[in-house]
């Protein structure tokens, strides 16, 4: 099934509204609704908008999951838009971090970097996206071939992970929600397993 090229856009602008709602909460409650931010509201911006990273990252991955159980080939149009989403609001959170933790002391966060892993393995994530993002326009993708930009963004499964090792490692007690990320995280990746082990499969009887 192919959706018009109207729906297409009507889902991305929604998508693109629902990206924001987030960030639009911090900012009014930073500014105007301080209560909504509980009794730390710098350590509750920081842990949101890594949260928000997070969802976002693991909705870009079900893009084409989706689009291969719905063949809705549209689909495939909105994860560019999700990625770059995910990039803001990781760039948002490392910003944040950097400035409430430890006020733009460079030297206090490599140190931090170096002795807690779970910010280390953070950093790595932010590292890895900075190409993914740079290369998301369809000039870096005709410059680098088809192939080639496939294979980068492919690093996408390996910050997925990480992400959610991130997160896993910062919570101290109740574990249950980096258990469901990291829940959601294994049959998204373990989906495109199964598919890829079907079609090998299929080569090789064919």
């Amino acid at each position: 099934m192919r959706l018009s090229n109207g729906m297409v856009t009507g889902i991305k602008i929604f998508l693109f509204a629902a990206a924001l709602v987030p960030l639009v909460f911090l900012v009014a409650g930073a500014f105007l609704f301080p209560e909504w931010l509980g009794a730390n509201p710098a350590e509750y911006i920081t842990r949101s908008l890594g949260d928000w990273t997070l969802r976002l990252l693991l909705l870009t991955l079900t893009v084409t999951p989706l689009r291969r159980l719905t063949g809705w080939t549209g689909l495939l149009r909105l994860r560019r838009m999700l990625g770059l989403f995910t990039f803001f609001y990781v760039l948002l959170h490392v910003s944040s971090y950097v400035s409430f933790d430890h006020v733009f002391d460079v030297g206090e966060i490599l140190k931090d970097i170096v002795k807690r892993p779970f910010i280390t393995v953070g950093f790595i994530c932010l590292v890895l996206l900075i190409p993914l993002a740079v290369t998301s326009t369809n000039a870096m993708v005709r410059r680098l071939g088809a192939k080639r930009w496939q294979a980068l963004h492919r690093l996408v499964y390996l910050i997925a992970p990480l992400g959610v090792l991130h997160f896993w490692w910062m919570v101290k007690r109740d574990l249950t929600e980096p258990i469901i990320y990291a829940l959601l995280l294994g049959v998204l990746l373990g989906y495109r397993i199964y598919v890829k082990a079907r079609e090998s499969r299929q080569l090789a009887l064919g």
